[in-house]
Order: C-alpha cells, then sequence, then structure tokens
C-alpha cells in the first residue's frame, strides 16, 4: 500500500505528463455519458464514439431514446458487442429516468445505482465528470496501475481497489487521477507490457523499480 507522500508523487508526476485530464467517451449530456460507459463495457472507447454518433444522431433526446425501444437500439449498438444486454439496459435506463427522475440523471450514488446497467464504476464516471464530486473509477487501465504501482496487491476486485485508492487520494484529485489512468495505461503501462523504461512513473513505481 502506498502513503498519501507516496500518492502525492505520483498524481503530480502523472500531472505534468498528462496536463489535459478528461473523458475519452464522447458526449453532450450525462444521460449521453450513462449510454458510452454502458456500450464501453468489453469494448473500445474509440468503437463507442463511432456508435453513439449514430445512436445519438437517430435518438438525440432521452425522450427518443426511450421511446426507440430495445430493439431497435440493438440494431445500432450490436458492433459494441452485447448488443442484446446494452440496449436492454439503455433503454429502461433512460425510461427510469425520464418516469423517475424528471429526465434528470441523478447525482446521488444510491440513485445512480438504482439505473439498469449502472454500476459503481459508471456512477462515479457521471458523478465526477457530470457534477463535479470526488469519484474514484476504476476501470480495467485503473485497476491495473494500482496493482503495478503498489496501491494494492494482486487485486482485481473494482470495490476493493476503490477503497484503497479513497484512501490515499486527495479527494479533489481522485477524478482526474483515474482519467490520467486511462491515458497512461493506454500510452506505457499497456496490459500487453509495461513500458518502464519510458514510464514517468519507472523509481517509485513497484514494477518499474524491478527493472532498474
Amino acid at each position: 500500500m502506498r502513503t498519501k507522500k507516496d500518492t502525492l508523487e505520483i498524481v503530480e508526476r502523472l500531472k505534468q505528463e498528462y496536463p489535459v485530464s478528461e473523458c475519452t467517451l464522447t458526449y453532450e449530456d450525462a444521460w449521453q455519458l450513462l449510454v458510452g460507459v454502458r456500450l464501453a463495457a468489453q469494448c473500445t472507447d474509440a468503437r463507442v464514439n463511432i456508435v453513439t454518433e449514430e445512436l445519438f444522431a437517430k435518438y438525440p433526446s432521452l425522450e427518443a431514446l426511450a421511446d426507440a425501444g430495445a430493439d431497435a437500439i440493438e440494431e445500432i449498438v450490436r458492433p459494441c458487442g452485447l448488443g442484446r444486454s446494452k440496449a436492454r439496459d439503455i433503454a429502461a435506463m433512460a425510461r427510469m429516468v425520464l418516469d423517475e427522475y424528471g429526465g434528470h440523471v441523478p447525482r446521488e450514488m444510491k440513485d445512480l445505482l438504482r439505473l439498469p446497467g449502472v454500476g459503481r464504476k459508471s456512477a462515479n464516471l457521471v458523478r465526477g465528470d457530470i457534477f463535479g464530486e470526488p469519484a474514484v473509477v476504476t476501470d480495467t487501465h485503473c485497476i491495473r496501475l494500482a496493482n503495478r504501482i503498489g496501491f494494492v496487491t494482486d487485486e482485481k476486485d473494482p470495490v476493493k481497489v476503490e477503497k484503497a485508492l479513497w484512501k490515499v487520494l486527495p479527494p479533489e484529485e481522485s477524478n482526474d487521477f483515474c482519467h490520467r489512468c486511462v491515458m497512461h495505461g493506454r500510452a506505457v503501462c499497456t496490459a500487453r507490457k509495461a513500458m518502464c523504461e519510458i514510464c514517468c512513473l519507472r523509481d517509485i513505481c513497484r514494477t518499474g523499480r524491478k527493472t532498474l
């Protein structure tokens, strides 16, 4: 486990390496972000952005999406994989937001988790990016980096990784830190290979120090 002092150094180095921190899913409204992150399960953000461009053009409002129904949505989102279950969740989510939340994506975690297809990762992403709340988004990149850097050890459970990061991350840095984990995980600390020789964290990372 890393100390809070270690964590501040890691946060600052990633800030220097990736000055601009933002979600790589394309959206203009909170409900669109919920749709995008549901489609991103087992799919790349790049492909999701292609699919959502068509989806949002055809159904530009939450009302239109809810009225479309799962079958029509599935025809468009099928390239993202798991088309039937994703379309079913998206249609049900749109309907619930309209019927129970007046068309406004809720802010509170407990309400977000009631929405079909929304887990803690999706809820945290919305809370951080839409509402500016402290949020720890434990996607595959964040989990991988947390293990390699030493925030956790051999831990794959997203909730346990989230809890470990909450203990050491400054709340105001949490959301941007997770976005930077995605950037670093794609560019340097990839799933296939950790390119420690070019990593800005090499000397303080548990994995990187083994290669020195």
